[in-house]
């Protein structure tokens, strides 16, 4: 049986384990090609062993891997929960933020939305990556009046969003309005990562809901965990899989209230089906938690490229380099040493970072160095995320 956590102040609880729609089967080249049938199998697979919270999102499986289109996962998931299985969960969708230009564009999206899923209401409605770049426009398109207005009229059950930036501005937007959930990229590697374990904390003091999103980090610690580093996880617990070590660390957090998983097969929906069902308070021992921290350890002390430490002291730089963001993604570029995860950096680094803070736009002036506290020659190691990300 599949553990249930409350969400929040919302009083409505969930399964620990929640069935993620980005990465589903296909059965041609295009992202947009899912396999209809087998993840239909799947995620009602999920739903019977007691899975019944269902994310996906307007871009998710969009034709080309394109973002600016509505793609092929909510019409999908709108197919997959008839014959009574949309009754069985709680459904979670986002609004594509990039795209909204006016305050009329968040009713047109969410209507879209609600036609493709075949459902009257979204129970978790989510502003969809919130970073920099989209924060305040969104206030100026008033997305709070729009949330209340969305709740008030029933297409919304509960408002939330999701996360890809860092700390400081985490605490400014879960501050700003009354949320009922946020979703965050959180694992063993990402304690310090954007929102991270801080941001974790501050939102379950909050009472807002904590589902978290790439457990796995996009499957990379399981596809690519080097063999030593494995063995000293079999070591401890033979019978674990990778992604159960990944699972149980998150689950044994009080503040996680739903782990996401994307699943692409059916022996991953199993392996943590199976995960989820053997998992119960105090499983995850202090024996487990410092085989994680050797784990951590490893990737801190034989993949960090910069010691940056993201304090902020070097801040503002009279160019608009954003110093310490540039850093994190060069930490992350170097953490896995095959090309898939590095391609996936290098993507999010041109995505996310804004052409005026990236490293390109430092001058050398040196200002930055004797506000180091790590002693850091910040030019030069600037330099080489340029090279990097060229």
């Amino acid at each position: 049986m599949i553990e249930k956590r409350t969400m929040g102040k919302t009083g409505d609880s969930s399964s620990i384990l929640g069935f993620g729609c980005m990465r589903l089967p296909l059965k041609g080249p295009n992202p947009s090609d899912i396999d209809l049938e087998l993840a239909t199998k799947m995620l009602r697979a999920a739903i019977d062993r007691g899975v019944d919270y269902v994310d996906t999102a307007f871009p998710y499986h969009g034709d080309g891997g394109h973002f600016d289109t509505q793609g092929a996962s909510e019409p999908f998931v709108g197919r997959a929960l008839k014959d009574g299985y949309r009754e069985k969960v709680k459904l979670a969708t986002k609004l594509p933020t990039w795209l909204i230009k006016s305050h009329e564009d968040m009713h047109k999206y969410l209507d879209l939305q609600l036609k493709a899923l075949e459902t009257p209401y979204i129970d978790y409605y989510l502003a969809h990556n919130i970073n920099y770049g989209v924060w305040e426009p969104m206030l100026k398109c008033r997305l709070f009046d729009f949330l209340d207005e969305a709740v008030k009229d029933g297409r919304i059950r509960y408002p939330a969003f999701s996360f890809h930036d860092d700390l400081s501005l985490f605490k400014v937007v879960l501050g700003s309005y009354d949320w009922a959930m946020t979703q965050l990229q959180y694992n063993y590697l990402d304690v310090n990562f954007q929102a991270g374990t801080e941001g974790v904390k501050l939102a379950f003091d909050k009472g807002v809901a904590v589902v978290v999103m790439e457990p796995l980090r996009g499957g990379y610690l399981t596809k690519y965990m080097p063999p030593e580093q494995e063995g000293v996880l079999k070591k401890e617990r033979p019978d674990w899989s990778l992604a159960a070590w990944c699972l149980n660390w998150l689950w044994n957090q009080k503040e996680v209230g739903v782990v996401l998983s994307g699943m692409s097969d059916m022996s991953q929906v199993e392996d943590n089906l199976n995960s989820a069902e053997n998992y119960s308070s105090g499983l995850f021992t202090a024996g487990d938690a410092e085989a994680v921290g050797k784990i951590q350890d490893y990737f801190l002390e034989k993949k960090i490229k910069v010691g940056c430490t993201s304090c902020g002291y070097c801040l503002p730089c009279p160019t608009g380099v954003d110093i310490p963001k540039n850093f994190t993604f060069l930490n992350q570029l170097y953490l896995f040493e095959a090309e898939e995860p590095k391609e996936r950096t290098k993507y999010f680094y041109q995505m996310m970072l804004p052409e005026d803070k990236k490293a390109a736009k430092c001058v050398s002036c040196g200002e930055c160095v004797e506000k180091c506290p790590q002693q850091i020659d910040i030019p030069s190691a600037l330099k080489n995320v340029s090279i990097a990300f060229r």
